[in-house]
């Protein structure tokens, strides 16, 4: 009788393929979200925390984009309102936004209202990974949030809690979602080192890898054999899972190969299957795997990040230098223009408008500035050195002090605005043409017996305002500092009143470039010989007492002004020439 042939049955164990995570429009559900159970965030948190270089990088960005937190360069013009937006944008939810900004490529923030929605009361960090978006509407439009804690843990009957999108609702919390464009992705964006990320996850598994080989002293690659015959399919298969449970993946040091063997005598060699040259290769894959997450993350030297390198710009002080000028302008600023324009919708809800800008932490010395080319200002955004100080300081402060304007209150509402004209002689003339007083039915019925229907009521004085801003007529690229700031203060809708005018001439504001440094009259000279500016007259109505007239196509409709109000204040038509327009610039005779 013949021996029925002895067999060896032998498998191999693959480890699992890289798949990124997707977004996944379901429509069973009302949102959206980045990854089954918005598992595109988690993975970035995995490989933050796996990744030695990602999360060095990861970090050295966001804290470079923070800065040394937010400043405005009109802060000083501007007290009031600077004091609210640095409360209402407080330092750790800036943080934690800059931070999420780089690690998730996206932020959130929790915008909280007043009672009566008539301001925003309070700013929080949202953190991005709890949000999934609501589906747009036919417009195209994402009009809410929905919110979980950890939506791996959400069950099929439950549904999150949704928060509208900011300025959607009526309610008093909304979410203002900032994230960059990205091509092909309409409700998540992928984050800016999305190339990076299987690169990132190879460096984490070759240093578990490595690790786990040390601690459990196991080979690389292995055959175990089985001696005591071969089972059936179903049987090596629960062998092959259990054993693969236990020691597979990175790990338990990788690949194993299993052996079913009748008995001792046929089975197979034990011999542990080595890669020629090993270290060499694990070397390059480390290497391999920093310069390619380094590329996906732009960094243009890893010293700027506290890595060092063979690669990238050298380490002498001028290349340091050029790393560090196109670092802060081709990385770090494109993301602190995403949360500061966030940041100006947020306090212009609140009517704050304010220059912000982040105080960088480069080193004062690698920062170029064009002299030629740039104003205080922005010398002030690039370095976060506050504009001169000294003689321009101290002019500042005069002005500051004795030349205090006028934010005119929300009762009230601007109907014109004209430099001085001759053929409108009166400013009750100017008023009563633009605006009419309310009246009750009795006294419109009153008006239409005694009045002309032609007519229409004049204004009495206490019904409007008359207020001066400083304008430009000729711009230059010198700008006298008393100028820049009477321009700037007009930017924010700073108006004066003749009064405060004169009471800062007196006091000699600007008298720096007056004849012989003596006081000036600023309401006729403006800035000084050659300034190109001059004041413009704005006319205010009280808007629950006033309308504005439908006649404003005739002035001499209105008859019998009283002139109780002084028509054209001295010095009126002067004030609407700019001394450069003067003979002689305005300089003083002789």
């Amino acid at each position: 009788m013949r021996k029925k042939k002895q067999q060896s049955a032998i498998n191999i164990v693959q480890l699992n393929n890289y798949n990124s995570p997707d977004i996944k429009v379901d429509k069973r559900h009302d949102w959206v979200t980045f990854g089954d159970k918005n598992s595109y965030f988690q993975y970035l948190i995995d490989r933050y925390s796996g990744s030695a270089t990602n999360n060095a990088i990861i970090n050295g960005i966001s804290q470079m984009i923070y800065g040394k937190g937010l400043d405005a360069t009109n802060n000083n013009l501007f007290p009031n309102e600077y004091a609210q937006a640095i409360t209402l944008l407080n330092k750790d939810c800036v943080r934690k936004l800059s931070y999420d900004l780089k690690l998730m490529g996206q932020c959130a923030i929790q915008i909280i209202y007043s009672k009566d929605k008539k301001s925003i009361a309070q700013v929080e960090h949202m953190p991005v990974e709890t949000l999934a978006m609501e589906k747009c509407d036919d417009n195209g439009d994402i009009n809410g949030f929905y919110y979980c804690a950890d939506w791996s843990k959400l069950k099929p009957n439950e549904k999150p809690i949704r928060i509208p999108a900011f300025g959607t609702s009526k309610e008093n919390i909304e979410i203002l979602y900032v994230r960059p464009y990205v091509a092909g992705h309409y409700y998540f964006s992928p984050v800016d080192y999305q190339g990076g990320l299987q690169y990132a996850e190879l460096e984490e598994e070759i240093a578990n890898y490595h690790l786990n080989n040390i601690l459990n002293g196991l080979a690389p690659s292995m055959l175990i054999n089985f001696n005591n015959g071969v089972p059936n399919e179903e049987e090596r298969e629960l062998i092959e899972r259990r054993i693969k449970e236990k020691y597979s993946g990175s790990s338990n040091a990788g690949r194993f190969i299993l052996s079913f063997n009748e008995n001792a005598d046929t089975e197979s060699s034990i011999e542990a299957i080595q890669l020629s040259d090993a270290h060499n290769q694990y070397q390059f894959l480390s290497d391999e795997s920093m310069r390619k997450i380094m590329v996906s993350h732009r960094v243009i030297s890893p010293m700027l990040l506290g890595i060092k390198d063979q690669s990238g710009l050298g380490n002498n002080a001028d290349e340091l230098k050029t790393a560090s000028t196109l670092m802060d302008n081709t990385v770090i600023r494109p993301f602190q223009e995403l949360l500061l324009d966030a940041f100006n919708e947020i306090l212009a809800y609140n009517n704050i408008s304010l220059n912000l800008y982040f105080k960088t932490l480069q080193p004062l010395e690698f920062v170029e500035i064009d002299e030629t080319l740039v104003d205080e200002e922005t010398k002030e955004e690039e370095t976060g050195v506050k504009m001169s100080s000294d003689l321009d300081d101290q002019l500042a402060n005069d002005i500051l002090l004795h030349l205090e304007g006028d934010h005119i209150g929300q009762e009230w509402e601007v109907v014109d605005v004209r430099a001085y004209d001759e053929n409108i002689e009166d400013d009750d003339l100017w008023a009563s043409t633009l605006i009419e007083e309310k009246k009750s039915t009795a006294q419109k019925l009153a008006d239409a017996i005694t009045s002309k229907p032609s007519g229409f009521s004049y204004l009495d004085k206490s019904f409007y305002k008359i207020r001066y801003r400083y304008a430009e007529k000729y711009s230059s690229d010198n700008t006298r500092k008393f100028c820049d700031i009477m321009m700037k203060r007009s930017r924010n809708g700073t108006v004066y009143r003749l009064e405060g005018i004169d009471e800062a001439s007196r006091e000699g504001v600007n008298m720096a470039f007056g004849h012989k440094r003596q006081p000036y009259d600023l309401f006729k000279f403006k800035g000084g010989v050659n300034c190109g500016h001059y004041w413009e007259q704005v006319l205010y109505r009280l808007k629950d007492k006033t309308k504005k007239s439908d006649k404003l196509y005739d002035y001499n409709e209105v008859k019998d002004i009283p002139k109780s109000y002084i028509p054209n204040p001295r010095g009126t038509k002067e004030s609407k020439i700019a001394p450069k327009d003067m003979k002689d610039g305005g300089a003083y005779p002789n």
